[in-house]
């Protein structure tokens, strides 16, 4: 299976001698759902995921933004478009903008001027637990100012990346109604962290109710456990109720690296993916692994066979 062509839907560069990205950069280090990160605050570069995909086809990628100083988001953006010149990877990117901020406007036909450029990510504020919800907290996705700015996406065709835990989905169902002509892709599978049978229970009907509105996506990546290492026994129901939620035509795998090389190498996590698809049909699996990341961020690349 490593003749599949892959387009990997969400990865990461970063370099830290020349790039201030916080949370990999400061001191102390943020709470991260996998815990321990020291591993991954050093240079990753194309070199880097080159060697770290090693035979896969991987004939295209997805760069989402990396928590650059939020400061200069555009400066990321030109940075990557630099960098994608020189060493043709990414294929397209997701750029940072902070949707709730008075700049937004500006920041986003910057962007726009930028030919990969394909879509915004802004995590919106989440609450801690199910438990927790507010309706209207700032910089959530029920904020008004924060949906202001989203609306705007539209004036540039720019999709978005849902970076959100599964418990502010009935916010993101809405939000996708009120803006049908926005595509959101959510990232990292709707994280499913609670895989305690009630968690996933939650997580589910979460799942269930974003996936009514037919503008809404999902990659299915970023499904580690922490201080374990990516298994297909930990991951098989995830990745199937995922497909079962959404339908072959929504759904993506990606790599989240490196991030998730924190849980599992590439290998692994990808033969992962094609164990458990393998009662899948040809044309099914290209869809997963290639074609609707090639759809979906709208890369020029010739059809894949």
């Amino acid at each position: 299976m490593t003749s599949l062509p892959i387009i990997d839907a969400h990865q990461h560069f970063w370099d830290l001698e020349r790039n201030y990205l916080p949370w990999l950069c400061d001191e102390p280090m943020i709470p991260f759902r996998y815990g321990d990160y020291h591993a991954i605050r050093r240079n990753y570069l194309p070199e880097d995921y080159r060697r770290d995909t090693g035979s896969y086809r991987v004939v295209g990628s997805v760069f989402i933004e990396t928590e650059w100083d939020p400061a200069t988001p555009v400066q990321e953006t030109r940075w990557v478009h630099e960098l994608a010149e020189r060493e043709g990877l990414p294929s397209v990117m997701v750029a940072q903008a902070r949707l709730d901020q008075p700049d937004v406007a500006d920041v986003l036909a910057e962007h726009s001027t930028y030919p990969r450029v394909r879509g915004i990510r802004h995590k919106p504020r989440a609450a801690p637990s199910p438990n927790e919800v507010k309706t209207g907290v700032p910089g959530s996705m029920s904020d008004p100012n924060w949906r202001r700015g989203f609306a705007r996406l539209a004036d540039h065709d720019l999709s978005f990346d849902l970076q959100s835990p599964w418990w502010h989905f009935h916010e993101a169902a809405d939000l996708a109604a009120s803006h049908p002509d926005i595509q959101i892709i959510i990232n990292h599978t709707g994280l499913p962290a609670d895989r305690s049978e009630e968690g996933l229970r939650g997580w589910r009907q979460a799942m269930t109710v974003v996936a009514q509105q037919p503008n809404v996506a999902v990659k299915i990546s970023g499904i580690g456990v922490p201080d374990s290492s990516w298994t297909v026994e930990q991951n098989r129901r995830v990745v199937l109720e995922t497909i079962d939620c959404f339908g072959v035509e929504r759904c993506m795998f990606a790599s989240n690296f490196p991030v998730d090389s924190l849980v599992g190498s590439f290998a692994t996590i990808f033969d992962g993916f094609m164990t458990i698809t393998e009662s899948f049909s040809e044309a099914e699996r290209l869809k997963l692994f290639h074609d609707n990341a090639r759809d979906f961020y709208r890369i020029d690349l010739p059809t894949a066979g």
